[in-house]
């Protein structure tokens, strides 16, 4: 039972804010890793990062936007050739129908823009709440918390998130991965939210890795609930 509490105690504000300045100064150029020149390229960058990373998505887009520059000329391009250009990346074959009804509908609904708008994000092909988010925060600016699999596992790992079990985003599920962004939205303070986002993600890529995380070196290890157990 004292396990069980300890693990829904939750930080201080203060305490929180103090978390977030230590990773700021920690990762002072933590920010998008996807290369892109325009919202459009951030969007398909996006889409095509699901299950993959992104420094496989960069290796391929280069080559994907200088033949596809625009929603209009990916939208008219046959699936086979797309196929061929990200075939190193995963969910290739699904990506590539993705990623051109994803420029169909731009060209269809949106004028060959990005729409600046949540619910017009996620009625996009390939395109959910995570990816909304992201593009809305990094595209556009607003505050928005991506929830991916370094957040949710980070987040929880830390004691940020107290919400569903364990530290896996995909064995968790849609659901508990959506209690914990709003439950993050609640406790993070709002102006914050975005730097939080891309801390928590390169915190998790270079220090809190999945397997064999560096608790160490971690500038966290004084504040960390997994290290208190």
């Amino acid at each position: 039972m004292a396990e069980k509490e300890t693990k829904k105690r939750r930080f201080s504000s203060k305490k929180i804010v103090e978390i977030l300045d230590l990773l700021a100064v920690e990762y002072p150029d933590a920010g998008c890793a996807l290369d892109h020149r325009n919202v459009y390229e951030l969007i398909v960058c996006v889409v095509l990062s699901a299950q993959t990373t992104d420094a496989s998505v960069n290796r391929v887009s280069p080559e994907l936007f200088a033949k596809y520059p625009t929603a209009s000329e990916l939208a008219m391009a046959s699936q086979e050739d797309v196929m061929e250009i990200i075939r190193t990346i995963g969910m290739y074959k699904t990506k590539s129908k993705n990623i051109i009804s994803l420029a169909k509908a731009l060209c269809e609904k949106h004028g060959g823009k990005v729409p600046k708008d949540y619910d017009a994000l996620v009625a996009l092909p390939g395109v959910g709440r995570k990816t909304a988010n992201v593009v809305l925060a990094v595209g556009f600016g607003e505050q928005r918390i991506a929830v991916d699999t370094h957040v949710f596992r980070v987040s929880h790992r830390i004691g940020l998130a107290v919400s569903g079990e364990g530290e896996s985003a995909k064995a968790a599920g849609q659901a508990e991965v959506l209690a914990t962004e709003m439950e993050l939205m609640k406790i993070l303070p709002k102006e914050r939210w975005s730097e939080a986002h891309h801390s928590l993600i390169w915190h998790g890529r270079k220090c809190c890795t999945a397997r064999n995380p560096k608790c160490e070196n971690c500038v966290l290890n004084n504040i960390c609930r997994n290290r208190q157990k």
